[in-house]
């Protein structure tokens, strides 16, 4: 029998390698608000986003504006400015909901990454295998605009999970494609690009997309698409649950995400902002089109868009960036894996962004900021990973120096440049 004693080296690495995994996860960053010279910022010239903010809503550049800034898990700035619906006379308030249209994707992305961490599936996986109409895929050739008939030629190699991740699948993004013939045949199939008041279910959507040809062979171009959308659809399949039920169990409810959602609960419609455009030099409700602006509020509540569905809070968001920041973890709950984080901030395109973009890569479920992006200033540091929404909002989160950025707005039909000065401020508000 061999002594007790010879297994104590093994209960003692044993005990530290527990201890030091407890206590990485225990001293990791958790949201919370803290004043900005405990986190390295100078609130004297942090305090100028103040007057950045309210400049744009007195000189009409936005109606309204909500903006929350983060280092090292604290929260240094969370304040909003303006009207959250000028009609009503409705003042903004830093907790209301906003539409967060694509900032969807990487959060749909996420959870993607979740399951392929459960061994569900690898990301070169032909997505045919999992959604078979996508099996016999075409690439369009020729389009006649007068009776939308088109010619095809076989894919060179299928569609997969990674193509879908990254915008590489070919896939178009129909209402507002930059290709007006896909958004010609998109119509003409009833696809759904967006949102949607209807009693649409995001499987009929898809498996209709499916049938349609691809702008280019997967792999070959970088082309902003609906494959997230499909990958909705997908988490559906593998999870054995609806969309929506999965994001709230395995991210909304664990995070802490209690504001963010598909469709909103009556109770908490009453905080959702408004889309509104200028009109005569004020700002008005912007006009249903393509989309009834009320779908997260009334109609089925059906369809759940992985490409730009939700609507969410500035924290709500922080909250999620933050789980990246801190290498897949928030208050002691896993995720997803370190090397998972890694991997999905690496750049996942090679060179297909090139051109007005040679300053971006794209990861698995982010922009990502290169080298030549930051040498360019108050953009972030190298690997700084952001995106936007349809409905001007953004965020961007800097592993290098622990922070994140999130500014939220609801228009249409305007400009504005509040996008670049709020980080050009946050940046020059760094003082450590």
């Amino acid at each position: 029998m061999k002594s007790p004693l010879l297994f104590l080296p093994f209960l003692f690495i044993g005990f530290a390698q527990a201890t030091a995994q407890t206590k990485s996860i225990k001293n990791s960053p958790t949201l919370g608000d803290a004043a900005p010279e405990t986190v390295g910022i100078s609130a004297e010239r942090l305090s100028r986003m103040d007057g950045v903010l309210q400049n744009a809503v007195t000189q009409g550049a936005v109606p309204g504006v909500a903006a929350i800034v983060v280092r090292n898990g604290k929260i240094v700035y969370h304040k909003a400015f303006g009207m959250a619906d000028n009609e009503s006379n409705r003042s903004l308030k830093r907790d209301d909901i906003f539409r967060i249209a694509s900032m969807t994707k990487a959060i749909t992305s996420t959870a993607v990454m979740m399951l392929w961490e459960e061994g569900k599936f690898q990301l070169d996986d032909p997505i045919s295998k999992y959604i078979p109409e996508f099996k016999n895929q075409t690439v369009l050739k020729s389009f006649k605009f007068l009776d939308s008939t088109y010619t095809t030629e076989p894919v060179k190699s299928e569609i997969t999970i990674r193509h879908l991740l990254t915008h590489t699948s070919g896939l178009g993004y129909g209402v507002i494609d930059g290709d007006e013939r896909f958004r010609a045949m998109y119509h003409k199939a009833g696809i759904v690009d967006l949102f949607t008041t209807q009693p649409v279910k995001i499987g009929d959507n898809i498996k209709k997309l499916a049938k349609l040809p691809l702008h280019h062979h997967p792999g070959e171009k970088y082309v902003y698409s609906e494959g997230l959308d499909v990958l909705g659809y997908f988490i559906e399949i593998m999870s054995g649950m609806p969309f929506d039920e999965f994001l709230r169990k395995r991210l909304f409810d664990p995070l802490g995400m209690n504001d963010t959602y598909f469709y909103l609960p009556e109770a908490k419609a009453s905080r959702l902002v408004s889309i509104q455009k200028p009109q005569n030099g004020q700002w008005v409700r912007y006009p249903n089109t393509f989309y009834d602006t009320e779908y997260p509020v009334k109609g089925a509540k059906a369809f759940f868009s992985g490409g730009a569905g939700l609507s969410s809070t500035a924290k709500d968001y922080a909250t999620f960036l933050l789980m990246y920041l801190n290498g897949g973890e928030v208050s002691g709950k896993r995720f997803l894996s370190r090397k998972t984080i890694e991997t999905i901030l690496s750049n996942q395109v090679g060179e297909l962004l090139g051109g007005d973009k040679a300053n971006s890569s794209y990861g698995l479920a982010f922009g990502l900021l290169n080298k030549a992006g930051a040498e360019k200033g108050a953009k972030g540091s190298e690997g700084t990973f952001e995106w936007g929404g349809y409905f001007n909002t953004n965020y961007f989160a800097d592993p290098k120096e622990k922070i994140i950025g999130v500014i939220m707005k609801q228009t249409q039909s305007s400009g504005d440049n509040l996008n670049n000065l709020f980080r050009q401020i946050i940046y020059q508000s760094i003082d450590d």
